[in-house]
């Protein structure tokens, strides 16, 4: 009997290196209609694979069109994962007991890899593909540093180069994300900068452009068209990316089994989707074919950069300059440079396809919120769980806390589960001024979007 009640106090859920899954899941095999198509840049007509070979291996593409419901892990991709994953689940009951709710908390902990963030589950398998099909140089971009980070530690792994060019704010606030990627072998430069036409066309519009995601992608993606040994690699928004994450909601509904529960509210920050769709993906598919109608799936963005929420569903280029093809998103437009919010892997200003077409098909919730009530919740839950949040992640235990508020107000027992997707450890700068009164909210620009949506290419399909 005692250790039946032990079991029922629990914090941690944890799965043997032997319940890695061994497939990735593919949610576009339970869509009831298929995903908008890609469009050609030049032409506006439909991509096919050949277009995509200059930035992507063959393999990558496959699985970017592809419609199986799972794709299977490389062992050598899985021989990796074992360095940190599973990634354990934990119950929030200090949290719990803070807010005083009936709610039970559970957050699943992407900040035990080795590059403190969900964003390596993507990066090894990007590296793996490159590599073998001969590919020796990886170019990308990064906001905050988590996917920079990432994909340094996995080209090493597998013994590629890698450029990084990373957002000029977040090169300035995060000094030692640049030193993370440079250790694992990077070359890291901050973007706009001098090394590409792109760059140079940013700059020369505005000399302290803070950058954005959209340029640095630019960069990114012209580095790899312009270099035979190249290929572009992207942490976010494309399908393949999304769908090498659902590793993470995988694990999570194993692990709720182990602790005899059943989500009823999946929360996770959203800035290009694949954080969001790691968690949500394998719960949705429980939503799409009928098993859990009334399970809520809701992605949390930043009120300043509220692509969701704000923006408008159309065609809109990936990058700034245009040279990406054209998807369909909720889009701020490709020129929307957003403020600079310490939650830098949040400002982009579109979002994953898939992840839209889920949110207007009304099967996912989305949520924006401010800034400083964001660090406000950082706070509590780092006072309570003791964990030290990023800041976008941070994000989605703002909405977190109200709904467990809510279900204090309504008396509701409902089970939350939400993605703590990294560590804050670099982010102590964020910290330090919200500590010091100096954190400001930006309110959501609407003037600049408007201006910003102009530029949207007219497409018809």
């Amino acid at each position: 009997m005692a250790s039946a009640a032990a079991d029922k106090q629990r914090t941690k859920f944890t799965l043997d290196e032997r319940d890695i899954p061994a497939k990735w899941y593919n949610i576009q095999a339970d869509f009831k209609t298929p995903a908008p198509p890609v469009l050609h840049p030049g032409t506006g007509q439909p991509i096919g694979p050949a277009d995509l070979a200059p930035l992507f291996p063959m393999e990558l593409i496959k699985q970017e069109v592809g419609t199986d419901r799972w794709v299977e892990i490389p062992d050598a991709v899985r021989d990796v994962y074992r360095l940190w994953r599973p990634s354990p689940l934990f119950r929030a009951r200090r949290l719990e007991k803070t807010i005083g709710t009936p709610a039970r908390i559970y957050y699943k902990y992407e900040g035990v890899s080795p590059a403190g963030s969900h964003k390596p589950n993507t990066a090894v398998a990007q590296a793996y593909y490159n590599k073998k099909e001969g590919v020796t140089r990886l170019s990308t971009e990064t906001g905050a540093g988590q996917w920079g980070s990432a994909l340094a530690f996995a080209s090493q792994l597998f013994g590629l180069q890698c450029k990084v060019y990373m957002v000029k704010v977040s090169y300035q606030q995060k000094p030692y994300r640049r030193i993370m990627m440079e250790t694992w072998g990077a070359q890291v430069v901050a973007s706009p900068s001098t090394d590409t036409q792109a760059g140079k066309k940013v700059l020369d519009q505005d000399v302290n452009s803070p950058g954005s995601l959209g340029i640095a992608i630019s960069e990114a993606v012209e580095d790899a068209a312009t270099r035979d040994d190249t290929k572009y690699s992207l942490g976010s928004v494309l399908n393949h990316v999304l769908m090498h994450q659902t590793i993470i909601g995988l694990e999570t509904k194993k692990q709720l089994e182990k602790a005899d529960d059943e989500a009823d509210i999946v929360i996770a920050c959203a800035g290009g989707g694949s954080n969001f769709a790691g968690l949500s993906f394998p719960f949705a598919a429980d939503k799409l074919t009928g098993k859990k109608k009334k399970l809520r799936l809701i992605a949390v963005e930043p009120s300043a950069c509220p692509s969701l929420t704000k923006g408008t569903y159309t065609y809109d280029f990936g990058d700034t300059v245009g040279m990406t093809p054209l998807v369909k998103m909720h889009t701020l437009g490709h020129g929307f440079i957003p403020a600079p919010l310490h939650a830098g892997g949040l400002r982009y200003h579109g979002m994953a396809p898939l992840v839209c077409k889920l949110y207007d098909e009304g099967v996912i919730e989305a949520v924006a919120v401010p800034q400083i009530a964001t660090f406000q919740a950082a706070m509590q839950f780092a006072r309570s769980e003791g964990v030290i949040p990023a800041p976008e992640a941070a994000h989605a235990i703002r909405v977190v806390i109200d709904e467990a508020e809510r279900c204090k107000k309504e008396g509701k027992r409902k089970t939350i589960v939400f993605n703590l997707s990294g560590h804050g450890h670099f982010d102590l700068g964020a910290y330090e001024q919200f500590l010091a009164g100096k954190l400001q909210d930006y309110e959501y620009p609407a003037e600049k979007i408007a201006e910003a949506l102009r530029g949207v290419p007219q497409v018809k399909v």
